[in-house]
């Protein structure tokens, strides 16, 4: 096997987990947001909308963050801002106070049980 072809299977590994992580907590966050660069979950979230003269310019602030990137080491993070000037979309997974909430032991229990291997042969 070449390197090419270990580099190419340890990406899809990589994108075959982050796949089953985000399927695993998406239901224990209340917002999906997703902008060019990246899809975020979040349970906190403020839009502002900048004017500007010529395009609008957002800035989203989200708290409890789930941040689509196979690349990071962690993917769970308390706070992030994003300013972009480019296409935002929102949408709002559940109303306030419905379903599970966010807890350490809660996403432990879904990212244990997403990637303990429950597609793979015993």
């Amino acid at each position: 096997m070449s390197h090419l072809d270990e580099l190419d299977e340890f990406e899809a590994e990589l994108e075959l987990r982050l796949k089953k992580e985000y399927t695993a907590v998406f239901g224990l966050f209340r917002y999906c947001v997703v902008t060019q660069d990246s899809t975020y979950l979040c349970n906190r979230l403020d839009l502002k909308v900048l004017p500007q003269t010529s395009y609008p310019f957002f800035h989203l602030t989200m708290e409890d963050v789930w941040v689509w990137d196979k690349s990071r080491p962690t993917r769970m993070i308390p706070h992030a801002e994003v300013y972009t000037s480019s296409d935002v979309t929102i949408e709002e997974l559940r109303g306030e106070g419905e379903g599970p909430p966010l807890t350490p032991e809660a996403l432990a229990e879904k990212l244990g049980d997403s990637l303990t291997g429950e597609d793979e042969a015993p």
